[in-house]
């Protein structure tokens, strides 16, 4: 298993080049990036992290699995945000459903993503009312925010019921059920983010996963963070290459304004390296008390965001104009990842984080 890992990963490193070339083209003509999932699917990432017995590679289980993951997630971040954002989706979803599920749930699941469906998490509401399940098993209402609208073809969504939220796993077919939207994200654009319309669909009763409440279980809700900030570290990781080739080819490197910017630049990326690696295992394998994996996880994913902010910054003082010039790699770059950025109530994340280790103390050093 861990040659095939390994085979993997390196099916996805040597990708990397083509993806980021397609980048650009996607985010100006604003579309979802068929050719770069269909590769995924033919080397096998769509299921590599369902468990050995359902078909998968077990990334995300155990140690290695969840080193491998990690390295999986920074791999496509640096390749692109919006194919990291679809794919994260895709396996929190498949996840979900092998935690949640019952057998013949995950097993089809499984079958799906091996046939090459792709998940999508779809859990916002608009301001004006959410999706609703009726009890002869037919919904009403609409998602917002659903990245992947109109490509995705399964989705579990969170639908409310008369006694609270209820996830469930429906079949979604490709191009129908998207609403015209008048957002234009400034970033991110290639993940076709829209809102989906699922009004009068009817469901059967084995599409309900897990019982209502679980989708906002502890510590699975907020431990699946690290996954998002391991893409987001995938983007720095291209950030700070891209931003030294831009100095070498200027042939700055000696200048040590430029110097210094790089030094700090560094120290930012290998912070968060080191942060996600432990993040990676306390949320793969939750060996630790539910709190105490989400305060570390929390404060992991607030590193990573501000690592990659200081990254921002840095790389556009150092590169000037050019950094904010239309089709120059490091405007795309630093759109895309301010916006994959803004995850919700990063204040909130960090009070509740700070609470728990004033309550719980310092930890040792190991």
């Amino acid at each position: 298993m861990r040659t095939e890992r390994k085979t993997l990963l390196a099916a996805v490193a040597a990708a990397l080049p083509e993806i980021q070339e397609d980048a650009a083209c996607l985010d100006e003509t604003v579309q979802f990036p068929h050719k770069n999932f269909e590769h995924l699917r033919r080397i096998g990432a769509l299921t590599a992290t369902l468990p050995e017995s359902l078909g998968g590679l077990g990334f995300g289980y155990g140690a290695e699995g969840a080193a491998s993951l990690l390295h999986l997630f920074m791999l496509l971040g640096e390749a692109s945000l919006p194919v990291a954002r679809l794919y994260e989706a895709h396996v929190n979803a498949l996840q979900l459903i092998c935690r949640y599920g019952r057998g013949t749930l995950a097993a089809r699941a499984a079958r799906d993503a091996a046939e090459g469906h792709l998940f999508a998490l779809w859990v916002t509401d608009p301001q004006d009312g959410g999706l609703v399940l009726r009890p002869d098993f037919v919904l009403d209402g609409v998602k917002a925010f659903c990245s992947g609208a109109g490509f995705a073809t399964r989705a579990l969504v969170t639908a409310q019921t008369a006694t609270g939220a209820q996830m469930l796993v429906v079949p979604v077919p490709a191009q129908s059920r998207t609403l015209p939207s008048n957002i234009k994200l400034a970033g991110m654009r290639a993940a076709t983010t829209g809102s989906v319309d699922f009004q009068d669909m009817k469901v059967s009763p084995d599409a309900l996963l897990g019982a209502e409440g679980d989708y906002l279980r502890e510590p699975v809700f907020s431990a699946g963070a690290w996954r998002s900030a391991a893409a987001a570290l995938g983007g720095l990781a291209a950030l700070v290459k891209l931003h030294r080739n831009e100095i070498l080819q200027r042939h700055r490197a000696g200048d040590p304004h430029q110097q210094t910017r790089f030094g700090q630049l560094m120290i930012a990326y290998e912070t968060a390296h080191l942060w996600m690696g432990e993040a990676a295992q306390r949320g793969c394998l939750e060996d630790d008390t539910d709190e105490a994996i989400v305060a570390y996880i929390n404060l992991a994913r607030l590193a990573v965001e501000s690592a990659c902010l200081d990254a921002m910054r840095l790389t556009q003082r150092s590169l000037g104009l050019s950094a904010f010039m239309a089709g120059h790699k490091a405007e795309l770059l630093c759109r895309d990842l301010a916006t994959y950025l803004r995850q919700p109530a990063p204040d909130e994340t960090l009070t509740k984080a700070a609470r728990f280790y004033l309550s719980a103390g310092v930890p040792d050093v190991s």
